[in-house]
């Protein structure tokens, strides 16, 4: 066999094999023990109030709320006030948060500012 084909057959074989690694798990991430869930749905970036599920939502002071992306792009949650930001949470990924004050702090995706969300903290 020649050096250019063990060449091209070797950049196949890469890029088959790291292409795999990219997609992202079908598996959804769990939620931590104890914490309160609130969906991403799909098509969330054309969406305003409805985009996290559930809006508006309630908890008391020291629970965890676990964001989980249920929609095929990346998304945030970020508080309005500064309380808290997500990193980019990918599709099945989640992003946790404990309150530890009492309050009523709205929030939004800073990639798209139309989804809008409140979390009521007593």
């Amino acid at each position: 066999m020649s050096f250019r084909v063990c060449a091209i057959l070797f950049s196949v074989m890469c890029v088959s094999a790291c292409g795999s690694s990219t997609s992202p798990s079908s598996t959804p991430e769990a939620a931590p023990a104890g914490s309160t869930s609130i969906t991403i749905v799909s098509g969330a970036s054309g969406l305003t109030g409805t985009a996290y599920n559930p809006n508006p939502i309630t908890v008391s002071v020291g629970t965890t709320v676990s964001w989980l992306n249920s929609d095929s792009i990346t998304h945030t949650s970020a508080a309005n006030n500064g309380l808290f930001t997500s990193p980019n949470v990918a599709p099945n990924s989640r992003f946790n948060f404990t309150f530890t004050t009492a309050g009523t702090f709205p929030y939004h995706c800073t990639i798209h500012p139309n989804m809008v969300g409140t979390i009521t903290v007593q």
